[in-house]
C-alpha cells in the first residue's frame, strides 16, 4: 500500500461537452490502468444513456498507479463527476472525498455556466484548483482569452494553467506532473485509533446486495469488520473490500486517504444513504464526518403505463429501477383518467428524463407522465404547514393563509446581442435580472432569481432556440418566497380530470387554462355528444372550448312534405343528445396527456 504522502485524491470538474470524459480516458491510457486493446471511448460511461448524451450521471472513481518523473510511484485517485446541476448534490458528495480538482474549460468555449458553479463547489469545499485549458489545438482555441476569463469571472489564477488537447494527448504528462506537485495529500482528520469513511454513492448488485463506494477519512476498513452507517443507523459485516481500477478489485484493506468500495449484507439500495458516515464497531467514531443531508427531490411527476394491464410489471420495474438510486422516490397513486401508477420525485428536469428513458429502454414499458410540478409549502389559517407537490392535495382554499414556491438563481450566460430576447423569456417566466457581468468582448452573464416552477417546461429549449444554441444556463436553489399560487382544474362534460390538474401563479391560470382547453379540444375525438372542455379557478369558469357532436342526418329519409315533421325529428334528436350528455363518458386518449404536456 502507498503511505499518505504518496497518494492523491482529486476530480474533475467541467460545463458539459468540455472533454472531462475524454480527459479521463487519457489518463487512464497513460498509466496503463485500462490496456489499448480494451480501451474504448468515454470509459468510465457505463451506460448507453451516457455514452449517447455524451454526459456523466453517475460518479465513476478510479484508481491509477502512476511513476512521476522523480522516480517515485504513486496513488491517484480519479472521481469522474457528473456536469448537470440535477446531480449536484453527488458532485459536493465527491468533491469531499478529494483534496484537489482540475477545472476543464474548452480553448474553444471559453467559461460557461456549469463551468461557474462546479468551481463555487470546490471552492467551498477547499479544494486546490487547476485550471486545464482543453482543445488548445483546435483552430479557433484562444488561450489567452479563456485564461483571462478565468481569472476575471471565476477569482482564480490561471498564470499558470495546464494547456492540454484530451484527444491528442498533448500535455497530458505535465498535467499528471501538476496532480503529483500541486494537489495535497490526504491527512487524517479524527482521533487516532478511530475509523471514518465518507460514503459518496452507492449502486445495487442483483446478486451482491449494496456496493458502497466511499473514501476513507480515518482508520482503515477490512474484511470480516462489523461497521455501522451512523445517520442511517444500519449494521452490516464486510464480505468485500477493494478498489477501482477501473473494474472492482478486492484488496485487503482500504487505508486512510483511500478511495474504494465495500459489500456487506445490506440488500436495500435505501440503507445506504449519501454523504452518509461510515465507522468500524471495534473502532468506533462519535462524530460523523461534516455536511450529510438527506437528498431531497425537487421535481414530481406521476408515471402510468399505457396499457393499464401492465402495471405489475411495471411496478416491477421501478423498483429495480429505484435500487440504483437513491436520489430517485416514489408512491403508488391513481387516476379516474389514467389508472394506476406512481407519484415519482426528481432531483430535477434532466434527472426526471433519464428516469422515463431507462424505464422504457431497459424494462420495454410504454409510459406518460403527468405535468411535472415543483414542492409548495402551503401554511394554513390554523398555524401548521404542509409541503404539496401533488394538486390533488391542496386544502380547501378557505384554509390557506398563503402560499410559498421554490425559488432559483439561474445563471445564464449569452452572446452580448441576445441579452435583450433572454431578458424578456426570462421576465416572461415571472424572473428578474439582478446582476449582468462581461465575460469578454463578446458574451455576458445574466444573474436572475426565478420560480423554479417557471424552468421545468421548454425553459430550456426557448433559451436554446433564441439564442441560436449560444446560451448556456445553470442555477441552485434559493429558498422560498410567498406567491399567488392557485389550483387549475380542468373539466371535460363538467367533470374534472384529475390527471390534467395543475398548480400555476394567478397571472398565468388564464393563459394556461387557454392553452389546455384548446390542445385537448385538437386531440379528443367527437363523440355522439357536444363535450364543453372548461378551465375553471375554484367555482369561476375561465376558459372554455367545445369539441362538437357526431350528428347524423335524421332528415335525410325526408321527401318533402310539411317543415314541422322536419322540426319535429331534429328536436327528438335533439332530446337524445342531451339524455346521452347526461349518462355519457368522454373517452380521454392517451395523445391528449403528451398534448398538455408539450402546451407551453
Amino acid at each position: 500500500m502507498s503511505t499518505l504522502t504518496h497518494t492523491r485524491n482529486f476530480c474533475i470538474i467541467a460545463h458539459i461537452d468540455h472533454g472531462k470524459s475524454t480527459l479521463a480516458d487519457r489518463m487512464l491510457l497513460l498509466t496503463n490502468t485500462i490496456a489499448q486493446r480494451v480501451f474504448r471511448d468515454q470509459v468510465l460511461d457505463a451506460m448507453d444513456l451516457e455514452r449517447e448524451r455524451g454526459i456523466t450521471i453517475k460518479s465513476h472513481p478510479v484508481t491509477m498507479q502512476y511513476m512521476a518523473a522523480d522516480g517515485i510511484a504513486y496513488t491517484l485517485n480519479l472521481i469522474d463527476t457528473p456536469g448537470h446541476v440535477d446531480f449536484s448534490y453527488e458532485v459536493s458528495r465527491s468533491m469531499s472525498a478529494c483534496e484537489g480538482a482540475l477545472l476543464v474549460v474548452d480553448a474553444a468555449q471559453g467559461v460557461e455556466a456549469q463551468t461557474v458553479a462546479n468551481s463555487y463547489l470546490a471552492v467551498e469545499r477547499g479544494l486546490t484548483i487547476i485550471p486545464v485549458i482543453n482543445k488548445v489545438d483546435l483552430p479557433s482555441a484562444n488561450v489567452e482569452e479563456v485564461r483571462k476569463q478565468i481569472e476575471d469571472v471565476l477569482g482564480i489564477d490561471a498564470h499558470d494553467a495546464m494547456l492540454v488537447s484530451a484527444k491528442s494527448g498533448l500535455g497530458i504528462d505535465a498535467l499528471m506532473e501538476a496532480v503529483v506537485k500541486r494537489i495535497p495529500p490526504p491527512t487524517p482528520l479524527g482521533e487516532p485509533g478511530q475509523t471514518r469513511a465518507l460514503v459518496f454513492d452507492s449502486v445495487f448488485d442483483a446478486f451482491r446486495g449494496v456496493v458502497a463506494y466511499l473514501r476513507v477519512m480515518d482508520g482503515y476498513i477490512r474484511a470480516g469488520d462489523v461497521v455501522r452507517l451512523m445517520a442511517g443507523g444500519k449494521e452490516t459485516e464486510i464480505q468485500e473490500v477493494g478498489v477501482f481500477s477501473p473494474k472492482q478489485t478486492p484488496v485487503d484493506e482500504l487505508g486512510t486517504g483511500q478511495v474504494g468500495y465495500i459489500i456487506g449484507t445490506l440488500k436495500k439500495a435505501s440503507d445506504v444513504q449519501i454523504g452518509d458516515t461510515v465507522t468500524v464497531k471495534r473502532r468506533p467514531a462519535t462524530i460523523p464526518l461534516p455536511g450529510f443531508r438527506e437528498v431531497r427531490p425537487m421535481v414530481f411527476s406521476g408515471i402510468y403505463p399505457v396499457d393499464s394491464a401492465d402495471f405489475e410489471k411495471f411496478r416491477d420495474s421501478i423498483e429495480k429501477l429505484s435500487l440504483n438510486d437513491s436520489a430517485f422516490t416514489y408512491h403508488t397513486e391513481s387516476s379516474a383518467a389514467l389508472g394506476f401508477g406512481f407519484r415519482c420525485g426528481f432531483l430535477g428536469l434532466l434527472h426526471m428524463e433519464i428516469m422515463q428513458e431507462r424505464l422504457q429502454r431497459e424494462f420495454n414499458i410504454d409510459i406518460i407522465n403527468t405535468h411535472p410540478s415543483v414542492v409548495y409549502k402551503v401554511f394554513l389559517r390554523d398555524g401548521t404547514n404542509l409541503e404539496i407537490d401533488n394538486p390533488l392535495k391542496l386544502p380547501d382554499i378557505s384554509r390557506i393563509d398563503h402560499i410559498e414556491e421554490p425559488m432559483i438563481r439561474a445563471y445564464i450566460i449569452c452572446l452580448n446581442e441576445q441579452i435583450g430576447d433572454i431578458l424578456k423569456l426570462v421576465m416572461d417566466r415571472r424572473g428578474a435580472v439582478d446582476r449582468t457581468e462581461t465575460l469578454d468582448g463578446r458574451r455576458v452573464m445574466l444573474s436572475s432569481v426565478m420560480p423554479l416552477n417557471e424552468i421545468l417546461v421548454e425553459f430550456h429549449d426557448s433559451l436554446k432556440s433564441i439564442s441560436r444554441g449560444y446560451a448556456s444556463m445553470d442555477y441552485e436553489l434559493a429558498g422560498y418566497q410567498i406567491s399567488d399560487i392557485v389550483k387549475l382544474d380542468i373539466l371535460l362534460n363538467s367533470d374534472p380530470v384529475d390527471a390534467f390538474a395543475c398548480l400555476v401563479h394567478r397571472s398565468k391560470a388564464e393563459s394556461r387554462g387557454r392553452q389546455i382547453c384548446a390542445a385537448l379540444k385538437d386531440v379528443i375525438p367527437p363523440h355522439m355528444f357536444t363535450i364543453p372542455v372548461q378551465a375553471a379557478l375554484g367555482g369561476s369558469i375561465i376558459a372554455r372550448e367545445t369539441i362538437r357532436a357526431f350528428r347524423k342526418d335524421v332528415t335525410a329519409k325526408l321527401y318533402g312534405g310539411d317543415v314541422s315533421r322536419k322540426r319535429k325529428l331534429l328536436e327528438k334528436q335533439k332530446e337524445g343528445k342531451k339524455r346521452m350528455k347526461q349518462f355519457g363518458s368522454v373517452n380521454v386518449p392517451q395523445k391528449a396527456f403528451v398534448a398538455v404536456l408539450k402546451t407551453k
